[in-house]
């Protein structure tokens, strides 16, 4: 069974910065790549950033310059540090993993508020 866990979520004043992290344990089938998807109120989820096996990277284009995703393999880890937040990018971020094999699996969501 595989599990994500993320922490680093919170409060932050606009302008403001934040890391979120997410560790992946248990049998974990082969990994294509981890990133992070966000869901606020009433909207659907969207793709933050991933960064694949092979180390590379995407964004959305609403946090290009701003965010930065990053992940150490060894240790089943992935990161994103998140500069100059803003009101929109208050929402629930949860972690995502992805196999070869097709499979996705997710974290329980961490809690992302940006004040103005």
């Amino acid at each position: 069974q595989v599990q994500l866990v993320e922490s680093g979520g919170g409060l932050v004043q606009a302008g403001g910065s934040l890391r979120l992290s997410c560790a992946a344990s248990g049998s974990i089938p082969s990994i294509n790549g981890m990133g992070w998807y966000r869901q606020a109120p009433g909207k659907q989820r969207e793709l933050v950033a991933r960064i694949t096996i092979g180390g590379r990277s995407d964004y959305a284009d609403s946090v290009k310059d701003r965010f930065t995703i990053s992940r150490i393999q060894a240790k089943k880890t992935v990161s994103l540090q998140m500069n100059s937040l803003i009101p929109e990018d208050t929402a629930v971020y949860y972690c995502n993993l992805k196999t070869y094999g097709g499979a996705d699996y997710w974290g329980q969501g961490t809690q992302v508020t940006v004040s103005s």
